[in-house]
C-alpha cells in the first residue's frame, strides 16, 4: 500500500511539474504573440483586428530620378587633358525591396562618357542618403580624354542625395574614381557631380 502511495506522490509530483512547464511557456508564447502581433481597432467599424509590429526604420530618398547638372574632371593625363567642366545626365533606379539602386552617368565634357553603377545605400534620415556606387566608366577612345579618362575603366561612386522636402525634386552630388582611366599615362581620372533631379 506505501509503495502504491509513494508512486502516485511522484506521479503527482512529475505533473504538477509538466502544468508549471505548460503555464511558463504559454506565458512566454503569449507574450510574443502579443509584442509582434498588436491588437489593432478599425475607426470606421470598430472592429478589432491585429497587425505586425514590426521596427520603424527610414526610408530616405524614396524612389528612383532622372537629372541633370554639372560635371567637373579634376585630374589629367601625361599631357595635361582631362581637367574640364561638362554637363551630366544621372539616373537612378531604386530596388525596393534592397538598400541598392541601379544608377546611371552620362558625361558630356570635351568627349562624352557613360558611367553605369550599382550602389548601396544607407538612410541618414527620411530626406538623405549616402552611398557607394561600384561600375564600369566607358570612355569615349577618342584622344581627347572625358572627365573620367579615355578608355574603358573600373569606378567607384560615392555621392548622397537629398529629397526636397514637400516634392519631387531631389538634390544630388557625387564623384566618380576611374583607375587606369588614361591611354596615355595610365592615371586614376577624377570626376565630381552635381545637380537636380526629378523623382518618378
Amino acid at each position: 500500500m506505501e509503495r502504491f502511495k509513494g508512486l502516485f506522490l511522484q506521479e503527482g509530483a512529475a505533473l504538477e511539474g509538466d502544468r508549471k512547464k505548460v503555464k511558463k511557456s504559454l506565458f512566454y508564447f503569449l507574450f510574443f504573440a502579443f509584442y509582434f502581433l498588436l491588437p489593432v481597432t478599425d475607426s470606421a467599424s470598430g472592429k478589432i483586428g491585429f497587425a505586425f509590429c514590426q521596427p520603424a526604420s527610414a526610408q530616405a530618398a524614396y524612389g528612383s530620378y532622372v537629372g541633370v547638372g554639372a560635371t567637373v574632371g579634376i585630374n589629367d593625363n601625361d599631357f595635361g587633358e582631362g581637367r574640364q567642366i561638362g554637363g551630366v545626365v544621372a539616373v537612378r533606379y531604386k530596388l525596393l525591396q534592397a538598400p541598392l539602386s541601379l544608377r546611371a552617368q552620362a558625361l558630356i565634357g570635351a568627349s562624352p562618357a557613360v558611367v553605369p553603377t550599382i550602389s548601396y545605400d544607407i538612410p541618414l534620415n527620411w530626406q538623405t542618403d549616402v552611398y557607394v556606387g561600384a561600375g564600369v566608366a566607358f570612355g569615349s577612345g577618342n584622344r581627347t580624354p572625358s572627365p573620367v579618362g579615355d578608355k574603358t575603366s573600373f569606378a567607384i561612386q560615392p555621392g548622397i542625395d537629398y529629397v526636397v522636402p514637400n516634392s519631387n525634386a531631389v538634390l544630388f552630388g557625387n564623384a566618380i574614381i576611374a583607375f587606369d582611366a588614361y591611354r596615355d599615362g595610365g592615371g586614376t581620372a577624377v570626376s565630381v557631380q552635381g545637380g537636380v533631379g526629378l523623382r518618378f
